[in-house]
């Protein structure tokens, strides 16, 4: 088996179980609650401003420096905005109030889906470097998609998405990690150089639907402290794998 095949491989495991795992919570909400839900989007919104914060931006500012994830950072948030703007003006006529979820849903799986693919550009350049580089970032990437499979799901099964529908959405949006490490190995140095610009757009992407977005959304459900304290536990839980792993 050539390495490149077996790195493909790896990449789409990685992207697939990882976000997956996370998709399995979709067959576990039945009719919950508003404060619940409140509880687990403000959660999610948590962890998804910790992964930016201490997993994406750090790699960034060391490959590429500040100016370029600065930049990165800004275009992700603004081609968000637009998606997002695309995505409001087809919806708003079909779509009653509560499948508005389903639009966070939807631009939560496109982000995941953007910076799953310099994930894997990570995972295919640590191959190349060293084996074990590429095992170890293929371990820590597969635990940290764990959340976001779960912040993706929820808003798309409180939208209307039946369970197997969303959670089949969580394994599509890992697959662009296995084309990333294909591209990882096959260009190696150049793709490097690559690395640090694609996470900060993913970062900049994640930071416009979790703030404009997830944590709203949260809000809304319930008016009290309930979103607000989950999002601060999401981000501390955020901050321990981030530490742990």
């Amino acid at each position: 088996m050539s390495d490149i095949f077996r790195t493909t491989c790896i990449g789409f495991a990685v992207g697939v179980l990882g976000t997956g795992l996370g998709g399995v919570f979709a067959f576990f909400i039945h009719q919950p609650s508003r404060r619940f839900l409140s509880a687990i989007i403000g959660l999610s919104g948590g962890i998804m401003l910790s992964t930016v914060a201490f997993e994406l931006l750090p790699e960034a500012l060391e490959i590429s420096g500040v100016i370029s994830t600065s930049l990165g950072l800004f275009i992700g948030a603004i081609a968000s905005a637009f998606l997002d703007g695309l995505l409001e003006n087809s919806t708003k006529e079909r779509f009653n109030p509560k499948q508005g979820y389903l639009k966070t849903g939807i631009l939560l799986g496109l982000s995941i889906a953007m910076h799953n693919f310099p994930e894997g550009l990570a995972i295919g350049s640590g191959f190349m470097a060293e084996a074990s580089l590429g095992i170890s970032l293929a371990i820590v990437i597969a635990l940290h998609n764990v959340p976001e499979g779960i912040a993706m799901v929820v808003p798309m099964k409180i939208g209307g998405y039946r369970a197997v529908k969303a959670f089949l959405l969580t394994l599509l949006v890992g697959a662009p990690m296995g084309i990333g490490a294909y591209f990882g190995v096959l260009i190696g140095e150049l793709a490097y150089s690559l690395i640090g610009i694609s996470l900060a757009f993913a970062g900049g992407t994640m930071l416009y639907i979790t703030i404009g977005e997830l944590i709203p959304k949260g809000k809304e459900l319930d008016q009290g402290w309930i979103s607000t304290i989950f999002s601060i536990l999401g981000f501390i839980l955020g901050v321990i794998i981030s530490k742990r792993f």
